[in-house]
C-alpha cells in the first residue's frame, strides 16, 4: 500500500490520456494442446528500444489446462471513488482467470515488469465452494474489490444453476461471494462493465459451457440458443433492473464498452453473428429518463468465398462472417474499434454521434478466406482478435486467437500466437506498424492484452472530463 494515490489513477479519461505512454504490454499465452502451462509474456513496447516489439519475461502458470482470458488488474482508477476506502492501492497485480479450469492465478508486476512473478494461486475449490460458479472469464476493478464473471454454474458441465459475478479482496484476494442479489432474467453471462458515478452495470451473454467448450455447436447456433441480451443493473443495490432482447437471430452479444466519460449514458455491444444473413453488428445502448434503449447502429456483411478456402464448418454457406469478436473505445470515446476475426479486418468507426457510427478506418489482416499477409511480408494466421487500445489512442494493438476449439474449427491449419500495433490518426485512419512484429514461444496462442499504466478496457472513472 502507498501513502498516496497510485499515479497511474486518473480521475477522469481526459488526464488519463495526458500521462505518459506505456512502456510493456502484457499478454496472455495459452497452449491449446495443453502440452505445456499456459503463460503471461511481457512484451517491450518502448520505440527505439533494443527489445521493441520482443517478449522479454514470461511468468508460467503452475497447472496445465487453464485456458487463460479476460484478465485484469488488482486496482485502477475506479479506486478514486469518493464511496471506497481504497485510494491508496497499487495498481501492482494481475488478476488472470483460467478458463477451463476455474482456477485464478495472481502475477506480482513489481518491482518492475521484467521481474513479474507468481503470487498467489486461488484452487478451483474455493472458487466453487464460495460462488457456486465456474468458468471465470472477465476481471474487473471496482471501487471496493475486484470483479470476476463467469460463464458457468456449479456441476461438471457448469449447468447446475445460472453463471455471474462474484467479487475478491483486493487486498487479501480471497474470494468473498456472490455479486448479485437479484439476478432477474440473466442466465448465460459473458461481459460487463459500468458507469459508476450513474450507479448502473450492463452485462452480456455468449453462452452456456456446453455450447462452447468443445467448440461452436451449428445446431444451437441456427437453433438460435446462444446468447442475445444486455442486461442493466442498479450497482449499489446489486439489482437487475431492466433486459433488452436483441432478437433471437442476433447471436452471441459479447464486449461491452459504457462511455468512458461519466457524464455520458451509452456504450456499445457487438454482436457475432446475425443468423438470417450473416452479418455481424454493432448496437448502441443509451438511457434516458431512466429507461435503457438500444440499437442496431451498424453492419458488417459477410464476404463470399470459394467453397475450397473454407473450413468444414462455413463450406455450405459460401461465405465467411465478419464474426464480431471484440471491440474497444479510445479513452476520449470517439473512435470504436470493432474486430472481424471472421473476415480479417479491424474497422475503426468515428462514434462522435453514437448512434450513427461512421466508418473512418480499416486494416485487414489474416482472415478464414483473405489470408491477407502482414505489410511486413509474414503470415497472419487467424484474424484480429482481443483488441488494446493506448490511453493517447495513437496505438491499436491485437492479437489472433479467440479460444482453443473455436480456433481449430475456423482456422484448422494452426494459429501461432501473433501480436501487431496499428498507428491510429487523430483525424480517423489506421496503418499498421511495419516494425512491430510479436512471435510468441512455439506452441503458445496470444489472447488479451493489458498496457502497463492501465489502457482502454481497463479502467473506469469517477469525475467528467473538462470540455473545452
Amino acid at each position: 500500500m502507498t501513502l498516496r494515490p497510485d499515479p497511474t489513477f486518473h480521475a477522469s479519461p481526459q488526464l488519463a490520456m495526458q500521462a505518459p505512454p506505456e512502456h510493456y504490454a502484457y499478454t496472455v499465452l495459452l497452449s491449446a494442446d495443453a502440452s505445456q502451462p499456459d503463460a503471461l509474456a511481457v512484451v517491450d513496447v518502448q520505440p527505439g528500444s533494443d527489445t521493441y516489439s520482443q517478449v522479454v519475461h514470461t511468468v508460467p502458470m503452475t497447472h496445465t489446462g487453464d485456458e487463460l482470458h479476460h484478465f485484469g488488474w488488482n486496482a485502477c482508477s475506479s479506486a478514486l471513488s469518493p464511496l471506497t476506502g481504497h485510494a491508496f492501492l497499487e495498481r501492482r497485480f494481475l488478476i488472470i482467470p483460467g478458463m477451463r479450469s476455474s482456477r485464478l492465478y495472481i502475477v506480482d508486476t513489481k518491482p518492475h515488469p521484467t521481474q513479474a512473478r507468481m503470487h498467489k494461486v486461488i484452487e478451483p475449490d474455493e472458487v466453487f465452494r464460495k460462488t457456486g460458479y465456474s468458468r471465470p472469464h472477465t476481471v474487473h476493478c471496482g471501487p471496493e474489490g475486484i470483479y470476476v464473471s463467469t460463464l458457468g454454474g456449479a456441476g461438471p458441465d457448469g449447468t447446475d444453476g445460472e453463471p455471474g459475478i462474484f467479487i475478491m479482496d483486493c487486498e487479501t484476494f480471497d474470494v468473498l461471494g456472490r455479486w448479485e442479489i437479484d439476478r432477474g432474467l440473466q442466465d448465460k453471462h459473458y461481459d460487463f462493465w459500468w458507469n459508476l458515478p450513474r450507479d448502473y452495470m450492463v452485462s452480456s451473454e455468449w453462452a452456456l459451457p456446453p455450447q462452447f467448450e468443445n467448440g461452436l455447436v451449428p445446431e444451437d447456433l441456427l437453433g438460435n440458443r446462444y446468447g442475445h441480451r444486455l442486461h442493466f443493473w442498479d450497482l449499489r443495490a446489486r439489482r437487475n433492473a431492466q433486459t433488452i432482447d436483441l432478437g433471437a437471430h442476433h447471436q452471441m452479444a459479447l464486449e461491452v464498452r459504457p462511455a468512458h466519460d461519466p457524464v455520458k449514458e451509452y456504450g456499445f455491444v457487438g454482436v457475432v453473428v446475425d443468423t438470417t444473413n450473416l452479418e455481424g453488428s454493432i448496437w448502441t445502448w443509451w438511457r434516458d429518463d431512466g429507461i435503457f434503449h438500444a440499437e442496431k447502429t451498424a453492419t458488417i456483411p459477410p464476404e463470399p468465398a470459394d467453397k475450397d478456402s473454407l473450413p468444414p464448418l462455413l463450406q455450405g454457406f459460401g461465405a465467411v462472417p465478419p464474426l464480431v469478436t471484440d471491440i474497444d473505445l479510445s479513452m476520449d470515446d470517439r473512435f470504436l474499434y470493432v474486430s472481424c476475426w471472421g473476415t480479417g479486418e479491424m474497422r475503426q468507426y468515428d462514434v462522435t454521434d453514437p448512434r450513427k457510427p461512421k466508418l473512418c478506418g480499416s486494416v485487414h489482416l489474416g482472415g478464414v478466406a483473405r489470408r491477407t499477409p502482414h505489410p511486413n511480408g509474414r503470415t497472419f494466421a487467424g484474424g484480429p482478435q482481443m483488441v488494446e487500445i493506448s490511453r493517447d489512442g495513437e496505438r491499436v494493438y491485437w492479437t489472433n486467437s479467440l479460444y482453443s476449439t473455436w480456433d481449430d474449427q475456423f482456422y484448422p491449419n494452426g494459429m501461432p500466437g501473433v501480436q501487431v500495433m496499428a498507428r491510429a490518426s487523430s483525424n480517423g485512419g489506421l496503418e499498421l506498424a511495419q516494425d512491430y512484429w510479436v512471435d510468441f514461444p512455439q506452441g503458445y496462442r496470444a489472447h488479451q492484452t493489458r498496457l502497463e499504466g492501465g489502457d482502454c478496457s481497463t479502467d473506469s472513472f469517477c469525475y467528467p472530463s473538462i470540455r473545452t
